[in-house]
């Protein structure tokens, strides 16, 4: 089975955070005794610190897009895990504005728990504080599913419009309105031919047989509801828009911005495929592509497996999407 290069399982989180300091040093701090990340360049408008984070294993979430027009810190989490409260709150307090603090939270039980405490913490220190919430993923879109969709894609989206918007100098209340209203305008969908190999053992997470996909995989690793065979990728990708635009809101969905994302040991050769296969389904059913963007942006460790986001558009999420932004990942 593949090993990981490090020196010991226990290292392997640390040694790439402070490589990942080391790295990008013109463009980010790394506050060691608390955990955090953040810029050293803020918008002179804004108004509002943006704070995201979640477990490593998914760079360059979050890390990655730290900076102008983006966000203000990122808290980095142990493998799959949420970070701890005291990271999102020590990082919060650090960069939040006149108008306080956002958190950015992806849904799952442990972030939703930690954001949550930070922000009652923030809240007795007199910090403004208010949270949007990313619920992207089609797979979980279930009343059987307790906690709802997870969050998956669509974060990176949210975290560029209202890195823009928050740049113009806009408060509280308004990024709230517009992260939410994002969020309601993405849906995301993953498949996977392998599962990420997990860093204590590795050993796959899942094993999967032959020319067979998980449908609908979290980037966890959750396993999905089903498998399906491994078709020709224009059919895989026809039957993923579909799903797709059918999720999304009633009259919305007639232009798109799409992610095309590796989970993590793609190559972008086939990337690039998928992304060619998107456009010929999206022009084919009639809708519009206004934006896209390939590459890996919220991976799985190593999964063998890509997502797929559609985010309906408008004038207004078009403007901000091509505003300037400079981070140590973001590649426009």
């Amino acid at each position: 089975m593949p090993q990981y290069f490090r020196d010991s399982p226990e290292s392997l989180v640390p040694d790439a955070l402070a490589g990942f300091a080391a790295a990008h040093a013109d463009l980010v701090a790394y506050n060691p005794d608390h955990g955090y990340f953040h810029t050293r360049h803020i918008a002179p408008a804004r108004r509002v610190g943006l704070v995201s984070g979640g477990g490593s294993g998914h760079e360059p979430l979050h890390s990655g897009f730290l900076g102008t027009g983006m966000l203000d810190a990122a808290c980095p989490g142990r493998i799959f895990a949420s970070p701890h409260n005291r990271q999102i709150f020590e990082a919060s307090r650090a960069v939040a504005r006149a108008d306080g603090v956002l958190h950015i939270v992806k849904n799952y039980t442990g972030d939703r728990i930690n954001f949550g405490i930070a922000a009652e913490r923030l809240a007795h220190e007199g910090i403004r504080c208010a949270r949007v919430l990313i619920d992207d993923d089609l797979a979980t879109d279930s009343d059987d599913i307790a906690v709802g969709r997870r969050g998956t894609g669509a974060t990176l989206i949210v975290e560029k419009i209202l890195g823009a918007a928050a740049d113009e100098g806009r408060g509280l209340e308004d990024l709230v309105a517009l992260g939410t209203d994002v969020t309601r305008r993405a849906r995301s969908l993953a498949v996977a031919a392998a599962a990420h190999t997990t860093p204590q053992s590795g050993t796959p997470a899942f094993t999967l047989p032959d020319n067979v996909l998980e449908f609908g995989v979290g980037i966890h690793g959750e396993r999905a509801e089903g498998t399906t065979p491994h078709a020709p990728l224009g059919k895989l990708v026809e039957t993923m828009t579909d799903q797709l635009l059918a999720a999304l809101p009633d009259g919305a969905g007639a232009r798109v911005l799409a992610l095309v994302n590796g989970l993590g040991s793609i190559t972008s050769l086939e990337l690039y495929g998928i992304r060619h296969a998107v456009a010929k389904a999206l022009d084919d059913r009639g809708v519009g592509l206004d934006r896209s963007l390939t590459g890996t942006f919220v991976s799985a460790l190593d999964m063998r497996g890509f997502s797929l986001t559609l985010f309906a558009t408008d004038a207004e999420a078009l403007r901000l999407w091509d505003a300037p932004a400079r981070t140590p990942a973001w590649p426009l």
